[in-house]
Formats: structure tokens, sequence, C-alpha cells
């Protein structure tokens, strides 16, 4: 009898989680391919983390079901303002964070930006004349998470044109170690300490600048192949070492203490 017992009480809880499993399976499914929704605070003068929202390409909801805007969201901006409210005196918002499409009149009152998949990033004409604007008024943006073709999309000849309708002007120039981004908050003095969550070869940093000239203000930063925001969503799951997060959450917090100070 008690094994009888047993047994119903395994196959209960087995019938139990199939029913969560399938519960589950089924709202991923209803949400695929949708906009999550985002929840935007007021401004209020804190900083707040604010990611670009766009149009997703073919291929780009492959993580999820998400649109390639949305791959992280937002645990990974989440996890990073924790790191940055601990180390610094920026006082940011913690749990919430803002969605903004590129021609949001709201994103002028955001200084710092981020994009994750620019390879999936499509842009209207509106949005591209919204986007030079913010960017010429003193906007900085991260891109980050997006490589060669391997998962569809445009890869970096997607970026680079999208780019070239906002800014026909600029021209990206590779960085190294001494450019003082990577040393605005944090000592990054080696590109050789930053690891790969799973692109191959090793990441390549670009920029933008004003005026095309390295000596002025930077516009835009460029994680290409590489995936730094993957460190940040998935820090605290063990999936990778702590050390390597942390070299990821040091290119973050340098990231917004630049675009904070220039």
């Amino acid at each position: 009898m008690r094994r009888q017992n047993t047994a119903l009480a395994i196959a209960a809880g087995l019938l139990c989680l199939t029913v969560i499993a399938l519960a589950q399976g089924r709202r991923l499914f209803e949400a695929y391919g949708r906009d999550p929704e985002t929840n935007n605070i007021p401004y209020d003068g804190r900083f707040t983390f604010a990611r670009l929202k766009y149009t997703t390409g073919p291929g780009g909801y492959y993580y999820r079901g998400l649109p390639a805007w949305a791959h992280g969201y937002d645990t990974a901006e989440r996890n990073l303002m924790k790191i940055l409210n601990e180390v610094s005196y920026l006082a940011p918002h913690i749990e919430e964070s803002n969605g903004l499409a590129l021609d949001d009149p709201e994103l002028c009152k955001y200084p710092v930006a981020y994009m994750t998949e620019a390879g999936f990033w499509t842009m209207t004409d509106k949005e591209a004349a919204a986007f030079r604007a913010y960017l010429l008024k003193g906007g900085f943006v991260i891109f980050d998470d997006f490589r060669g073709d391997f998962r569809g999309g445009g890869g970096w000849s997607n970026f680079e044109a999208n780019m070239r309708r906002v800014l026909p002007e600029g021209r990206f120039v590779d960085l190294d170690p001494s450019h003082p981004i990577f040393h605005s908050f944090f000592e990054i003095d080696s590109f050789n300490i930053i690891p790969q969550y799973y692109d191959l070869g090793r990441p390549i940093f670009r920029a933008l600048f004003e005026e095309n000239d390295p000596k002025k203000r930077m516009m835009a930063m460029v994680n290409f192949n590489t995936d730094v925001s993957n460190y940040w969503e998935f820090s605290a799951t063990g999936f990778r070492p702590i050390d390597e997060s942390n070299q990821a959450y040091k290119l973050g917090v340098n990231y917004i203490m630049y675009g904070m100070t220039h």
C-alpha cells in the first residue's frame, strides 16, 4: 500500500509539473512575436536605463519568442543597475527601466541609451531623423549583442546601413584599450580579459565620434561580435564564472559613467 501511495504521489507530481509546463508553453506561444510591456516610469532626473525599441527584422524572434530589441529585457539592465548603484554615487533607478522608440520625444530626456541585436534592427525614415537629432544634441548610445550572420539578420552590414541613414557622414573607428572609455571608472587595460559567452573569436569595439574626430565627443559605442549583456542577464544563475560576469559589468559601468561625463 505504501508503494502504491508513493507511486500515486509521484504520478500526481509529474502530472502537476506537466500541467505547469504546458501552461508556461502556452503563454510563451501566445506571447511569441509580441513586444513585452515596458511599464515606463516618468522622467524624474535620476538615471534610468533607456532601452531602444524597434521593429524586428526576419529571424529576430529566436530567443524566447521576444523581439530582438527585448533580448535580455529587463533582467540584464536591472542587474547592471544594481551593480552601478553599489559601486558609484549615481543612484540609478534599480527596479525600473524604460523602453523607448527612436522617434519618441521622451528619448531626449535620457543621455544614455542602449540597443541590443542591431543585426535585426529595422527603421523608418521618421525614426532615422529623430535618432540623428538625439545623437547630435548630445545623446550617447551603446550597441551590444550582434555579430555575423550565423543566426540570420544583417549583422554589421545591416547596422552600418541603418547608421548611414542616421548619420551619412559618420565613420566608425576601431578602439584599443587605451581609449578613455575603458578607464572612466574601472581600469580595463586589455581586451584579452573580456570573456565571450558564445561568440567565436574576439570582441571588436568600435565608436562613432562627433565630426569623426576621436578627440571629440563619442556618440556611439559598439560591442560587435560579442554579447556583454548576456553576462548581466545570467550573472546570478551560476552558468558562467563570477570573474567573467565581473568583467562584463566593468564594461557596462564604464560606458555609462563615460556617457554621463562626456
